[in-house]
């Protein structure tokens, strides 16, 4: 974010502030009034976009990136005025006419019982998803209950699954084979991959393999079921089912993962994680998120809007999407003091059960928001533009990203199924 004057503009193209002339104007139209963005510009005409640019569809020369999810701890959320009115903002904005017909969005019991008789006639989907902007390419077999857990390691080529059957199950992703099964004697209550590690979160215990050395790891204090983890500033942070928050350092020395902290405040389980903007934000069965300091490791603030279970909490470029029980995914931005606070409120039907970011194959960012319909809904950011939908037999629990615009579901049946973003045309 660059200083004009007074006026702060986003850089979409990556293009040096430093051009000057009839090279400075063409450089300002491709820039996206901040004020604009904040739905508070006054200036008619104004000199900056007021629209979004397209996506890029790669890198720019200058090598910027485009918006990131939860890993991008290096952002700062962004600081909004005294004057700012929530409701004025572009989240939530339908521009164009992305929204999926609301006819047929009912898979055909008969055809998935492969005894559909009304074949292209039939009104129901024969399908296990809406819209045109992705595919299924295979289903993964073998799990007997929910799957709670998907991870990719990097450097890997084996794809790892975790379910409520015990099981932690290996595939291969060139064969789309089981390559192992292992059982751990407890319910998988999460598992995530950071590097070559996988952890795995059981009850009273949280385990962790290196994919590349073969060690084999386990990480004690938890009291009941882990349910959540992230990794972040160098530690292991897990979500426990007593409310505490407990984190683990790598020792390089020892080639193990020591107690470094607990975290307490929650008055009941932890049920997600994620880090972003130098915080730790971990979302509760008590209905709150609290946002902890990375450094410190301090609760400095509560956000209690959510009026039941925090479901799920990601981040997105400066801000803080969180969804939960009570049918609503909150989007939150931090005010001057550095609070945070809610800017707009997406409803749902149905109680939302999972979050997960992710960029199409033209680099736009989407948001998969997973509901206890047994359904996945396919969002633009920021204006919740409905794109698609996957469906399920039972809830879907775990979304994970792949590489290659390929990316992971797992239900409540135990069945994986892995999908793949269409390239665009």
């Amino acid at each position: 974010m660059d200083m004009d004057g007074n006026k702060r503009v986003f850089h979409r193209l990556g293009v040096p502030s430093t051009a000057s002339g009839s090279t400075r104007q063409q450089q300002q139209q491709q820039e996206v009034c901040y004020h604009w963005r904040a739905g508070k510009c006054n200036r008619h005409p104004c000199r900056y976009l007021h629209r979004e640019l397209p996506a890029p569809t790669q890198q720019s020369s200058n090598g910027a990136a485009p918006k990131r999810f939860a890993e991008d701890s290096g952002s700062q959320f962004l600081r909004r005025g005294p004057k700012f009115t929530g409701g004025s903002n572009t989240w939530g904005r339908v521009h164009g006419g992305n929204a999926v017909p609301k006819k047929m969005e009912k898979v055909c019991n008969h055809w998935v019982q492969g005894s559909c008789k009304f074949a292209d006639n039939c009104r129901y989907l024969h399908s296990w998803s809406l819209g045109d902007c992705f595919d299924m390419l295979s289903q993964l077999e073998g799990h007997q209950k929910v799957v709670t857990g998907i991870a990719f390691p990097s450097g890997s080529t084996n794809l790892y699954t975790g379910s409520k059957d015990e099981t932690l199950r290996v595939w291969d992703c060139q064969s789309g084979q089981c390559a192992g099964v292992a059982n751990l004697g407890g319910e998988i209550g999460c598992m995530i991959s950071e590097g070559p590690w996988v952890f795995v979160g059981l009850p009273n215990l949280v385990k962790a393999y290196n994919t590349q050395s073969n060690a084999d790891l386990s990480l004690s204090g938890p009291v009941g079921q882990v349910y959540a983890m992230v990794v972040g500033n160098g530690l292991l942070f897990a979500g426990i089912q007593d409310g505490c928050i407990l984190a683990w350092k790598f020792n390089a020395a020892t080639n193990g993962f020591e107690p470094a902290a607990s975290l307490t405040g929650h008055t009941l389980g932890v049920v997600s994680l994620v880090v972003g903007a130098n915080r730790l934000y971990s979302g509760s069965m008590d209905n709150s998120i609290r946002v902890w300091n990375l450094e410190t490791l301090q609760c400095i603030q509560i956000l209690t809007d959510h009026t039941s279970v925090v479901m799920s909490v990601l981040c997105w470029d400066q801000f803080l999407l969180s969804c939960s029980l009570d049918k609503t995914v909150k989007v939150w931005v931090a005010t001057d003091s550095g609070n945070l606070e809610v800017t707009y409120t997406h409803n749902e039907e149905h109680g939302v059960l999972h979050l997960c970011g992710m960029h199409d194959s033209e680099v736009k960012p989407v948001l998969m928001c997973s509901c206890n319909d047994n359904c996945v809904r396919v969002y633009d950011l920021p204006s919740f533009a409905e794109r698609g939908k996957i469906f399920a037999k039972n809830e879907i629990r775990a979304i994970e990203v792949g590489p290659g615009g390929l990316f992971f579901t797992g239900d409540g049946t135990g069945q994986v199924r892995v999908w793949k973003w269409r390239d665009s045309p």
